[in-house]
């Protein structure tokens, strides 16, 4: 049974989000604008921060946008060259049955492994090793499900880092998956901040579904919690800003591991925190960093 109509525009940099937020005025059920090229050789890399999209477009982009089977494309079509002032625009439509959207989203998350260590498990699947450390975990709101490259390599570098008797804070938690995985390593004591609200409710129900017992608190109230390892998955711009109280919740000796960081942001990052720590070779991954390092005894 055909539900929907999926129209597709094919258009240049200048005009993909005018005509994107058009389609929405226009009675699209949503609108999303992706590279042309996808998934070819000819895919054009952009790079934004986490959780933050890149404030640029590809030079060309397919928008998707979906109506109801009722609407006349033509009549959208004609609509869309009256706003953008374009004689022709280049479409292709198709159809699409209804079908369980349920089921098709939860289809795109799959279990995670890092290091053949650890799995992060939605909850409608089962582990692929119930004998590993296993991290039930559904998307949601807030930032961080694993999959993320920087997600990624902060997990394999707790999972490599973290000790029995280490009290480890995760600045900027977001879902808490840091903070659980630090927990489920063996770390003595953990604590979670964030200045999202939503992040501290995440983290919280997140680490109540594990079994694990972590205190999140709103990064603006005051919480005093030395650590022996800080880690901080969040904003280049906010990991600058934030640099003296990351390196004063550090213990002396204390590992720090940053991450949220691209390539060419290495060099400011490595002046800022060389003050309080001496920091190893960074770690990429997909074009996103990790720096690591040990607090310095005199800071």
């Amino acid at each position: 049974m055909v539900a929907w109509v999926n129209l597709k525009i094919q258009a240049s940099a200048s005009y993909a989000d005018i005509i994107s937020d058009a389609l929405i005025e226009l009675g699209a059920l949503s609108s999303s604008i992706e590279d042309a090229y996808l998934n070819s050789e000819n895919e054009e890399a952009l790079f934004g921060e986490p959780n933050i999209p890149s404030n640029t477009l590809w030079q060309n982009n397919t928008i998707e946008s979906l109506f109801d089977d009722s609407v006349s494309v033509y009549t959208i079509i004609d609509a869309l060259k009256t706003i953008t002032g374009l004689s022709q625009i280049d479409y292709t439509i198709e159809s699409v049955e209804e079908q369980n959207w349920v089921s098709l989203t939860q289809s795109q998350f799959e279990p995670i492994s890092i290091l053949n260590k650890l799995w992060i498990v939605p909850s409608w699947h089962t582990s692929p090793d119930p004998n590993a450390m296993n991290i039930m975990l559904d998307p949601g709101l807030a930032f961080g499900t694993g999959s993320h490259p920087t997600t990624h390599l902060c997990l394999a570098w707790l999972i490599n880092e973290v000790s029995e008797n280490d009290r480890v804070l995760d600045y900027g938690c977001g879902s808490g998956i840091l903070s659980i995985a630090a927990k489920k390593c063996g770390a003595k004591e953990v604590v979670g901040v964030d200045i999202d609200p939503q992040a501290i409710i995440a983290s919280t129900q997140n680490a109540k579904q594990n079994h694990v017992n972590i205190q999140f608190y709103n990064s603006e109230s005051s919480f005093n919690f030395e650590a022996d390892i800080v880690v901080a998955n969040i904003l280049s711009s906010a990991l600058s800003v934030l640099a003296p109280i990351i390196a004063k919740a550090c213990k002396p000796h204390g590992k720090i591991a940053l991450s949220g960081i691209l390539r060419e942001q290495i060099e400011m990052l490595t002046e800022i925190y060389s003050v309080w720590f001496n920091l190893n070779t960074p770690i990429e991954r997909e074009g996103w960093i990790l720096m690591s390092g040990y607090k310095k005894s005199i800071s």
